[in-house]
This record gives C-alpha cells, sequence and structure tokens, in this order.
C-alpha cells in the first residue's frame, strides 16, 4: 500500500525528501547550538533503530537469489535512490553534530552500510536483496550529512570565537 502510494506520487515523494532533510538539518543544528548532547544521542538511537527496523526486519519476498548483486553505475533517480540515500542521514547528522568528527563519522556509516548489505547477501531468509548501489547510495546519503554536519560546526565555531559586539576591539 505504502509503495503505492510512493510510486502514484513520485514528485511529491522528491520534495518531502528534500523537506525532510531540511527538517532533520534544522534540528541537528538546534540541538547542537544548544549543546543538547544528550538530545543529539538519543536522535542518533532513535535514528540508528530505524535504520536497523528498515533493513533486518524480514521483507517476505525472498531477495533475489543471487548473493550479491555488484552493479557499477550511479543510480540518481527514483524512489529507492531516494531512500537510500535518505536511509543513514539523520544517523550521520546527529552522531556527527554529537561527536563533532563527521568524517569518522561518516566513515563509519559507510562501514555499516557495508556490514548490512553483507548481512543481507548472507542471511537470505530475510527476504532482503544486497546491492551495490544501495551502499553507494547510503554512502552518498553519509557524506551528505556529514558535509551538513561538518558546515554546522564550522559556523557554530566562527559564531563563538567572534566577539559580542561587531565593533569593539579585542586587546
Amino acid at each position: 500500500m505504502i509503495t503505492t502510494f510512493l510510486v502514484n506520487h513520485a514528485s511529491a515523494v522528491k520534495v518531502l525528501f528534500w523537506v525532510v532533510l531540511v527538517a532533520l538539518t534544522a534540528l541537528g543544528w538546534f540541538a547542537y547550538r544548544q549543546r543538547a548532547r544528550r538530545m543529539l544521542m538519543t536522535l542518533a538511537v532513535i535514528s540508528a533503530v530505524g535504520v536497523f527496523a528498515l533493513t533486518m526486519t524480514p521483507a517476505g519476498d525472498g531477495g533475489n537469489g543471487t548473493f550479491c548483486t555488484v552493479q557499477f553505475s550511479i543510480p540518481f533517480q527514483g524512489i529507492d535512490t531516494l531512500a537510500n540515500v535518505a536511509l543513514l542521514f539523520p544517523l550521520t547528522l546527529f552522531a556527527a553534530l554529537r561527536t563533532s568528527r563527521p568524517v569518522a563519522v561518516v566513515a563509519a556509516a559507510s562501514g555499516l552500510s557495508a556490514a548490512i548489505e553483507l548481512v543481507q547477501a548472507l542471511l537470505p531468509d530475510l527476504g532482503r536483496a544486497c546491492d551495490t548501489n544501495d551502499w553507494f547510495m547510503n554512502t552518498v546519503g553519509a557524506v551528505l550529512a556529514g558535509l551538513v554536519s561538518a558546515g554546522i560546526i564550522a559556523v557554530d565555531r566562527r559564531r563563538r570565537t567572534q566577539p559580542v559586539h561587531p565593533g569593539a576591539s579585542t586587546p
């Protein structure tokens, strides 16, 4: 039912995709500026639970019958692509803001995606399909979140190092 809705409203899904990424970015920026480290950790954990719920629960369709589909294409179109880009975005964003280490978190997120694909390949009873394009697009989403978090961190650091009054001189 949800798949049918998404396919029938593909243009709305694209708009919703960007609205959600902007909303998550605003939430992450707010939490980071407020120094709400516990909130960022909670959001990262909730995001991780979502990732595992979406990727490790049985799908019931039996998978594609192969160990892993290895593709060397860049699938920058379709709802599946947007879903794969969005999958690790929140987890990466909130974890990178929590730790202030975007590069390390992006690397860990890419490794997590590879591990998920491997588990999907090794456990065919899950009914999930291992696909290198899924890993690639998950990593694209993680890199996007890493860039956003690096931007938030840089802007916040710059804001904190500037004088309170722009016209004030520093000794």
